[in-house]
């Protein structure tokens, strides 16, 4: 088993930047490929971006390329967002989740962003 703990989301403005990270705990998560998801207010849940085990291919939802980057350090068993340029529409919880074959399998219990206007 994976537990995930999302941490560093918070309230900020329109333009400010936010890191998140996801802390692993009980295996290492060096094998997985990581990803990061958001749910706004009614609506689905959205794929955000994800990461290889190895940190070489990663992809993004379209609506934030260029303004926020995935990351990963193995060692610590960590994996990162970086956001810029916040947008309102960014307000979301998001998550972290850990792959397994072909479907995310371990999920975080996710961080609240709230970018205001």
């Amino acid at each position: 088993q994976v537990q995930l703990v999302e941490s560093g989301g918070g309230l900020v403005q329109a333009g400010d930047s936010l890191r998140l990270s996801c802390a692993a705990s009980g295996r290492t998560i060096s094998t997985y490929t990581m990803g990061w998801f958001r749910q706004a207010p009614g609506k689905e849940r959205e794929f955000v971006a994800s990461i290889t085990w190895s940190g070489s291919t990663t992809y993004y939802l379209d609506s934030v390329k260029g303004r926020f980057t995935i990351s990963r350090d193995n060692a610590k068993n960590t994996v990162y967002l970086q956001m810029n340029s916040l947008k309102p529409e960014d307000t979301a919880v998001y998550y972290c989740a850990a792959r397994a074959g072909t479907s995310y399998r371990f999920w975080g219990q996710g961080a609240q962003v709230t970018v205001s206007t």
